[in-house]
């Protein structure tokens, strides 16, 4: 903002830039959820390891979840004065 960004990019830039971390992270639960199926398939009760509904269900939850953890570190970037974050940096 100190260098003429407005608070919708800012805000865009934030949750744009936290969303791919929460995707790369549902990426690597489902690459380890099928990998790890052996180890699973004794703690699981009336569902399969690598049942498709279950993970269909879970991995947009998941990025649910991590979109609305978002929302307040991006709403607080919005209100940071630039002249205090220029004299921080």
């Amino acid at each position: 903002m100190a260098l003429g960004a407005q608070t919708h990019q800012v805000l865009r830039l934030v949750l744009k830039q936290g969303m791919a971390l929460a995707l790369v992270g549902v990426a690597i639960g489902l690459v380890a959820s099928f990998a790890l199926t052996r180890l699973m398939k004794n703690l699981l009760f009336g569902v399969g390891a690598t049942d498709p509904a279950t993970l269909a269900g879970v991995a947009p939850v998941a990025d649910f979840s991590g979109a609305i953890g978002l929302l307040h570190p991006a709403r607080r970037a919005t209100k940071v004065d630039p002249l205090v974050a220029l004299r921080y940096e």
